[in-house]
């Protein structure tokens, strides 16, 4: 029974991904064909896609595996004793099959390589600090919904992510398993590989310092 719920965990924590990074590359595709070169059209239409496909999601495989579809939720959930150590590798692994397999999904439906490297610039001291910003915020709201309403989180974080695209400056990728996969997408989307390690340790540092401050400022009843 145990190995059978891990399963459906793992492949949750995969189907849920994959749509995930299908609905932002995607998105991202139609809206850039669609815009006639607005970039800020472009984004918004990514930006609501985005938001209202978290939302789906968070709702649809939250009772099976928790909906983290994020590496930083897991390891950050992990750290706090909401899920076993055991689970970890099989969490990240199947997060970042399911990323690699969202892009690919969403080039066959538009008609694209299956992967490419991006050329995106995202570089410098203002975005990787925009990740951080990104990703500290993102589980300071979940931290903060699911310790006091567990049911608001879907729309928290939906509404986080939509909110989080416009105020940043790297549009909140906040999760290393889209950032990785991301990479592999020379589309509206994409950022260049070279980038990729900066984000993903501001990322990583964010959800640390979120988790730190959420177990002294909201604790759970079971941290003393």
């Amino acid at each position: 029974m145990l190995l059978l719920n891990a399963a459906r965990s793992y492949a949750a924590e995969a189907i849920g991904t994959a749509l995930l990074l299908a609905t932002v590359v995607g998105s991202g595709i139609m809206a850039d064909r669609l815009a006639g070169g607005n970039v800020a059209i472009a984004l918004l239409a990514n930006t609501l896609a985005t938001g209202a496909m978290l939302a789906a999601l968070i709702l649809t495989f939250g009772p099976v595996s928790g909906a983290h579809m994020n590496p930083a939720v897991t390891l950050a959930m992990a750290s706090q004793g909401e899920m076993a150590w055991r689970d970890v590798p099989g969490y990240l692994a199947a997060q970042v099959a399911g990323a690699f397999g969202g892009v690919a999904s969403a080039h066959l439906m538009f008609g694209e390589p299956v992967f490419t490297a991006s050329r995106h610039v995202r570089a410098g001291g203002a975005q990787i600090f925009s990740e951080f910003v990104a990703t500290f915020g993102l589980l300071a709201v979940i931290w903060g919904c699911s310790r006091s309403r567990p049911s608001a989180v879907p729309f928290a974080v939906a509404t986080y992510i939509t909110g989080a695209y416009w105020f940043t400056a790297s549009t909140s990728f906040a999760n290393p398993a889209v950032t990785l996969a991301r990479a592999a997408t020379d589309t509206f989307a994409g950022i260049r590989p070279v980038d990729v390690p900066g984000f993903i340790i501001a990322q990583l540092a964010g959800a640390a310092a979120a988790t730190i401050l959420f177990r002294w400022l909201v604790p759970a009843r079971n941290l003393t």
